[in-house]
């Protein structure tokens, strides 16, 4: 919306400059357009009036008519109040005021008959209300029969009787003054398929419902043209880079028919099967892929990236794999080494540990083409790393590289750019992912391999320690090694949880007879990784660490995770630390340690992780705790573009908002039909604010 819209809202009639600064500053809100979209959180029933002898300790926020008997102030100095005694034909109540008391006891004569709105509490055999709204009873509002919207503010804006009702008296001025002006931004068409209130009726309806039906038509409407406008836009990122840019034809699949007759160590499962046909049907296409794999921890990604690598290698391409840490890529190396050298190709691994020799030879064999395989770290973004012809980039756990990053992979081919597979372990809700990676074509891995067996997760208290301890000693004593992560490093005032050091010492006087790793956030790479090896290879029982873990560690023996003030870690973190373990044949468990006082919020993540292992299920359950917010960095995904659409409850309908985006572009791809006016317009206003999507392209 522009134009009108555009207005600084201290031109509106009853703001003016003070009250519009103070709007500025605490609600970002600076014109008639902003104040528009500040649409209420809640709405509060106000087609019921109360009698007073009807009131009870079980209701909310309630509206009683009664006139005031008389007015008094009580106390002295800071517990001065004002003490409004009123009545209604079936019995008297108090209306008390803390602040203000100067201004309301001038509206308050007696005889005089108002509306009070708020929250009735018992005192004694006496009901109160403690700063109710009020106002003088009238003709039109004694019978009104509405639901109040409830806006947010702050403490600032209220003490300028900018309220809720405050809010409200505004738009009562600004709505009529632009109603006529608001465009209508969706096509006749799509109001009629998904049966959508007009713009114009839903802007009013949402600020002046006149029904509970017309306010959820209205709220359904507005929903729907966020999720639809935030899906065209990333559909539209995709349409621009398949039409831009043309993909390496890569469809020889010798290599891959020799790896499945003489080498695959075991069967791949359905789901792996069918992510594989839907990257082989990219990379033969003749666009360019951009796929995201998901998969939850050990489904089996890293086998579907090396299959993936030996069709671009068929072909006469080169592969490279990138992960966010040295650790990572080492255990990649590690992982796809014996199966490259089985096919003999050649696999070597960049990283900023890897020394100048072996960086020259590493360079020279990328230029010729002997080296089919690299997989490393940031260190292959290096603009002195140049391939003779990269056909695949591979990028693990996506969220952890920036944009930027990630576009240098594509100055890697000067002909083509290359294909490029994102795998990420972090399972994401289905309505995130489709916001997140709106441009990227989605694969999810969603089956474990055969025989796998199930890590069982139990939630401890603090008093069950020693128990504990006796279990983690008969694992030991079966040949296992144990994981016990704590939330610190160093000692927190703030906070009063286990200490990384303190932790590592008590475990060493409790297990004397064992050896332990320590491995933490603050450690030199060397160190991290000596300690890590040490685990790796068996010398070291028991492992101490914080967080650092949470990615892609692979200890087969490992059969017990312990995660101290569990309570303190978000579902994400709980589940890949979780993952270290049961990567053996061996039964694995994981102990989830807290204190027994508990918020619901950790309760319902402790109670989850016990429940299930299916991480699809736990991030459906953090999205709803946490919010799309706050998941994954999104706050540059564009999801803060949402008002009032919400991810995490609207799901069904931003499934069907991306299906009219992707009807829409199938018939109208360039939005140059008529009756698709209004939505070309809309985007281009759009496009002015545009934000850095999290993405590839």
């Amino acid at each position: 919306m522009s134009g009108i819209f555009d207005t600084r809202i201290e031109y509106l009639k009853g703001v003016g400059p003070q009250k519009a600064e103070l709007l500025n500053k605490e609600l970002n809100i600076f014109t008639y357009g902003d104040m528009l979209q500040h649409y209420p959180f809640r709405y509060e029933d106000r087609t019921k009036f109360f009698k007073i002898r009807e009131l009870n300790d079980e209701l909310e926020n309630v509206q009683v008519i009664a006139r005031i008997k008389n007015v008094e102030l009580i106390g002295v100095g800071s517990k001065k109040r004002l003490v409004a005694h009123v009545f209604d034909e079936t019995g008297e109540m108090e209306m008390t005021w803390f602040k203000g008391i100067q201004w309301v006891q001038k509206k308050l004569p007696a005889g005089a008959a108002f509306i009070f709105f708020g929250k009735p509490a018992q005192y004694g055999r006496k009901w109160s209300m403690a700063h109710p709204e009020m106002e003088p009873v009238t003709a039109a509002n004694e019978k009104r029969n509405n639901f109040q919207p409830v806006y947010s503010t702050t403490e600032k804006l209220r003490a300028k009787f900018l309220d809720s009702r405050g809010l409200s008296k505004i738009l009562e001025v600004l709505v009529p003054q632009v109603f006529s002006h608001i465009p209508e931004t969706l096509s006749p068409e799509i109001l009629h398929q998904y049966q959508l209130l007009g713009k114009q009726e839903s802007v009013r309806q949402i600020h002046f419902p006149s029904s509970p039906e017309l306010l959820h038509r209205a709220r359904k409407r507005l929903k729907f043209e966020e999720f639809f406008y935030l899906q065209l836009r990333l559909l539209m990122l995709k349409v621009s880079r398949t039409e831009k840019y043309r993909g390496q034809v890569l469809a020889n699949t010798d290599l891959l028919t020799d790896f499945y007759k003489n080498h695959i160590p075991f069967d791949l499962t359905n789901a792996q099967k069918r992510v594989i046909r839907e990257i082989f049907s990219d990379m033969k296409s003749g666009k360019q892929m951009n796929r995201l794999v998901q998969g939850d921890v050990g489904s089996g990604k890293t086998m579907v990236a090396f299959i993936a690598t030996l069709l671009a290698i068929s072909s006469g391409a080169q592969a490279c794999l990138m992960a966010p840490t040295e650790i990572l890529a080492n255990q990649h190396f590690e992982g796809l080494k014996g199966y490259a050298e089985m096919m003999g190709l050649k696999i070597a691994l960049l990283t900023g540990s890897t020394k100048k020799p072996a960086r020259k030879i590493i360079h020279e064999e990328l230029l010729n083409g002997e080296l089919k395989i690299l997989i490393g770290t940031h260190a292959l973004l290096e603009d002195v790393v140049q391939f003779q012809n990269l056909g695949l980039a591979i990028v693990d756990e996506q969220h952890r590289f920036g944009v930027a990053q990630r576009a240098k992979l594509w100055a890697k081919n000067e002909e083509f750019i290359p294909h490029v597979l994102v795998m990420t372990a972090t399972p994401i809700p289905r309505t995130l992912a489709m916001t997140l990676y709106g441009d990227l074509d989605v694969s999810v891995i969603d089956e474990l391999p055969a025989g796998r067996k199930p890590i069982q997760t139990v939630h401890r208290y603090d008093k069950d320690r020693l128990k504990v301890f006796g279990f983690i000693n008969e694992e030991i004593i079966k040949g296992r090694q144990v994981y016990i992560v704590y939330p610190l490093i160093e000692e927190s005032e703030k906070m009063d949880l286990k200490n990384l050091m303190d932790g590592y010492e008590s475990i060493a006087r409790a297990f004397p007879q064992y050896h332990l790793s320590i491995v933490n956030g603050n450690m030199k790479a060397e160190d991290k990784d000596y300690e890590m090896q040490r685990f790796v290879k068996g010398e070291t029982q028991i492992m101490v660490a914080t967080t650092v873990i949470e990615v892609g560690v692979n200890v087969p023996n490992a059969s017990v995770m312990v995660i101290e003030n569990a309570e303190r870690f978000g579902l994400s973190q709980l589940h890949q630390l979780r993952g270290r373990v049961g990567r053996g044949a061996e039964q694995s468990y994981c102990v989830l340690m807290s204190k027994y006082e508990l918020s619901k919020d950790s309760r319902i993540r402790l109670e989850t992780m016990v429940r299930t292992n299916d991480g699809f299920e736990i991030a459906d359950v953090d999205l709803r705790l946490r919010g799309p917010g706050d998941l994954m960095g999104t706050q540059q995904s564009g999801i803060t573009d949402l008002i009032i659409a919400d991810l995490s409850k609207d799901a069904a309908l931003l499934t069907l908002a991306r299906d009219a985006a992707q009807q829409l572009l199938a018939n109208d791809s360039d939005l140059s039909q008529p009756q698709n006016t209004s939505i070309l317009r809309q985007v281009k206003q759009q496009k002015k604010t545009a934000l850095n999507w999290s993405r590839i392209s």
